[in-house]
């Protein structure tokens, strides 16, 4: 992507993703700004997360970060785009960069088979449904899986459940 990036990370000690996005906002901006001598801030706002349930929701976005490229007319396949995880994931193409995701090793019994299976989640488009949901749950910063997974998520963040839908719901409503 031109103009933003997409990372899908599993991180082993809470907090990471957090410590590893100011890292690199610290480290990179400093760069950019010595190398095109510029100053202030490099990127517009803050980076989005979510938190995603692997289970059933990490292939969809697996998906949908992989076909941005295509969708947006960068590339006309997936492991065109140089910086896409999916030579690694879809083509068996070596990344010491990237740990597979035990979903993705789950998803058949071998590495070469993984790749296959892997790229057979690419043949259909992902449908318009998967796709929305996943970037509403980026754009609201809530949680993508199943709403037990989500409530569950949400309560132990000690956060209020964002659907994205104005108004009360019932069970908020005290009329009801």
């Amino acid at each position: 992507m031109t103009n933003h990036g997409h990372l899908l990370l599993t991180p082993a000690i809470r907090g990471a993703p957090s410590r590893l996005m100011q890292a690199l906002g610290r480290r990179y901006v400093q760069y950019a700004n010595r190398t095109y001598r510029r100053s202030g801030s490099l990127w517009e706002g803050r980076y989005k997360s979510s938190v995603v349930q692997a289970e059933s929701y990490l292939p969809a976005c697996m998906r949908d970060i992989e076909l941005n490229p295509v969708r947006t007319a960068m590339v006309a396949d997936p492991g065109g785009y140089r910086w896409s995880s999916y030579r690694a994931n879809g083509l068996g193409q070596l990344d010491t960069r990237l740990t597979p995701h035990s979903a993705y090793l789950g998803l058949d019994v071998g590495f070469a088979s993984c790749c296959a299976a892997y790229r057979a989640l690419f043949r259909p488009q992902l449908d318009a449904d998967a796709a929305s949901d996943v970037r509403q749950a980026l754009r609201l910063g809530m949680p993508l899986g199943s709403e037990r997974f989500a409530e569950a998520i949400c309560a132990r963040l000690g956060i209020r459940r964002n659907t994205g839908k104005r108004g009360r719901t019932h069970a908020d409503d005290p009329c009801r």
